[in-house]
């Protein structure tokens, strides 16, 4: 490596990060060098940390040490980073479980935390219903993730977090096909209603279920008492699936948003759903 590639090195990559990490997430060439396209990917990296860090240090600022669960991990991508970059260098690690269906990917997960010497971190082959009891598990949690949890992934992840009492909910909703595929059902019979329009045509459909799917999750979260901001997570992909709902429990009233919730499902014939955005 040129010295060059060093001094353009030091000013992305931390000092306190893990080399070979970077390598296995494809942050970093084999030869450990920055692309243009790597260097992007970096950059996009911190910027999901920066909206996820001031969580992690608002939990820590009441006790000295934190749960974090990444729910639906898939290649555990989320998990490894946060660690990385932050609870590996706090006095008291916290600690990290990744909960993925996929055996394979948890395997693989496992080892690579072996490598990298990430005791603190722990992953568990389970189902989205066992993860509710599992032994395996803290009571309760601290924070909860799910990067790009298709379709209702998501939902497994809210419904783990309210189970588990999460302080903070971060979720990066992808490919929301459930209440698309019932608004096609109802389609026929619905087409009475003016707002029906909102999602006659089938690109509509796909589009307006997507969103009316987060819309109804974050009426979900509030009506629990959270505090809820949705923003762009921007650039961490070239897709639309960016959107990057966050949740903090303030313990709220949540009578106005359940209200909301069931009224707008009454309003697009979705009242068959209440139960799954109870």
């Amino acid at each position: 490596m040129t010295k060059k590639d060093i001094t353009d090195q030091k000013h992305e990559i931390r000092p306190t990060q893990s080399i070979e990490l970077l390598k296995e997430l494809h942050i970093l060439t084999r030869d450990g060098k920055l692309n243009q396209d790597t260097r992007r990917k970096l950059k996009q990296v911190y910027h999901l940390v920066q909206f996820i860090e001031p969580l992690l240090k608002e939990v820590l600022a009441k006790k000295d040490h934190l749960s974090i669960v990444d729910h639906g991990a898939g290649k555990s991508y989320l998990g490894f980073i946060l660690n990385d970059l932050f609870c590996k260098l706090q006095s008291q690690p916290s600690t990290i479980y990744g909960i993925e269906v996929r055996e394979e990917l948890v395997k693989k997960s496992q080892e690579l935390a072996a490598r990298l010497d990430f005791k603190n971190m722990s992953f568990l082959h389970l189902s989205a219903e066992d993860s509710l009891q599992s032994d395996l598990l803290p009571d309760e949690i601290d924070v909860v993730t799910a990067l790009h949890a298709c379709n209702t992934a998501t939902d497994d992840a809210i419904r783990f977090a309210l189970t588990k009492k999460a302080q903070h909910v971060v979720l990066v909703p992808c490919c929301q096909a459930e209440v698309a595929a019932t608004l096609r059902k109802i389609k026929a019979q619905s087409l009475k209603n003016e707002l029906s329009e909102i999602w006659r045509h089938p690109i509509h459909t796909r589009e307006f279920g997507s969103h009316i799917t987060n819309v109804l999750r974050c009426l979900q979260l509030e009506s629990h008492g959270y505090d809820v901001t949705v923003t762009e997570l921007v650039g961490w992909e070239h897709s639309m699936k960016n959107e990057l709902i966050i949740a903090t429990q303030k313990n709220l009233p949540g009578k106005k948003a359940r209200d909301r919730k069931t009224k707008l499902l009454e309003e697009i014939g979705l009242s068959s759903l209440e139960e799954r955005f109870a």
